[in-house]
């Protein structure tokens, strides 16, 4: 079950807005036979790719599968079929499929006389499929705040100065972020600021995700601008009553009191087949995010510089005292070359094992 959940990491990024799930089959003896994952929406669900990598050893063997197999006919015939067909006897499952179209293919493979197992790992298949799932629970995109600072606190210095405080080990990492998400955003601070391309660079096969500007007025992202080449989508949002001009395709969402409505903006997105969210703007648009109850995952690049003044990580987050306070649980630190990359989640979210390990 481990391998299979490694092997469905290797479809974040490609498969919304379907979930990502991986499949290894065991012959009759238990000995490996085939593997596969879903590589993209539309294309063959994880059990097909491992039973044709199988071919006849899958008869009277195993299936350990990250998520329920389906037993419903979409783009895609339904793989607890596949699973009967194949000959598969036993049939080992993470986490049931909680989608009113698609489960019941466990129910299916025992009335086919297969013996069908439920849980194994289920917290891990649950956390390696968090935005699917996240995006089935609440209608809305799963939403990672990324951002890298010093050990004191500081995005920049006193000047507005920022370039470099991590290192080139943490800014390939946010790359492999980005090609993992659905869309990237980022406010009107950070397209004025720093002009940002936030295309995936450096990762091999990477999907692009759509690049998505926050820009209430409609003023910060001008012609010429990076994000408006040709390298991935972009979305540029703004006000329903701001004058649009020039720019190029934009979605006109309502106000709030600081900028705008950050629901309405996930509904849009998810509407636009978006199930996950990498937020890299700066401190008042991860402070209006927070505000929202819209961050289910915080992952901080650390660097071990000291600047004692300039802007801070999050500002304006709708907390004034610290019964208010939005508590996180660690879930993993690594080292990335000279930084620490801390993750976490708010404590309402599902328990994850802590790991600490080194790259």
């Amino acid at each position: 079950m481990r391998r299979a959940i490694a092997l469905a990491a290797r479809g974040l990024g490609s498969t919304s807005p379907n979930p990502v799930v991986g499949c290894v089959v065991l012959d009759a003896s238990g000995r490996p036979a085939g593997e596969g994952f879903h590589r993209r929406a539309g294309g063959p669900h994880a059990e097909v790719h491992a039973l044709r990598a199988a071919g006849d050893l899958a008869r009277g063997g195993t299936a350990y599968v990250t998520l329920e197999p389906c037993a419903h006919t979409g783009r895609t015939g339904p793989c607890a079929r596949a699973l009967i067909d194949a000959g598969i006897a036993r049939v080992v499952y993470a986490v049931a499929d909680p989608t009113p179209q698609a489960r019941g293919g466990a129910a299916t493979l025992r009335a086919a006389g297969v013996a069908v197992e439920q849980g194994l790992l289920a917290e891990e298949a649950a956390a390696g499929n968090a935005a699917w799932l996240t995006s089935v629970r609440l209608g809305r995109p799963h939403v990672t705040w990324k951002y890298a600072a010093t050990l004191d606190g500081r995005t920049a210095a006193a000047d507005a100065t920022s370039r470099w405080i991590t290192s080139a080990e943490a800014r390939a990492d946010v790359h492999r972020l980005r090609a993992e998400a659905d869309a990237v955003v980022v406010g009107s601070g950070t397209a004025r600021t720093d002009d940002p391309h936030l295309a995936a660079r450096g990762v091999e096969g990477a999907v692009q995700p759509l690049r998505v500007v926050v820009d209430t007025e409609g003023t910060a992202v001008r012609p010429g601008a990076r994000v408006l080449d040709a390298a991935a989508p972009t979305l540029i949002a703004i006000a329903d009553d701001a004058d649009a001009g020039a720019l190029p395709e934009t979605v006109r969402l309502p106000r709030a009191a600081r900028g705008l409505d950050i629901p309405a903006l996930l509904a849009a997105l998810h509407a636009r087949g978006v199930r996950s969210v990498l937020l890299e703007g700066g401190p008042a648009l991860a402070g209006s995010f927070v505000a929202a109850g819209a961050v289910d995952r915080v992952i901080g690049y650390l660097a071990p510089v000291l600047l004692g003044a300039g802007p801070a990580a999050l500002t304006d987050a709708g907390i004034t005292t610290i019964t208010e306070a939005l508590r996180l649980r660690l879930t993993e630190t690594v080292r990335i070359g000279p930084d620490l990359r801390i993750t976490a989640v708010p404590e309402t979210a599902p328990v994850t094992t802590p790991v600490t390990k080194e790259h």
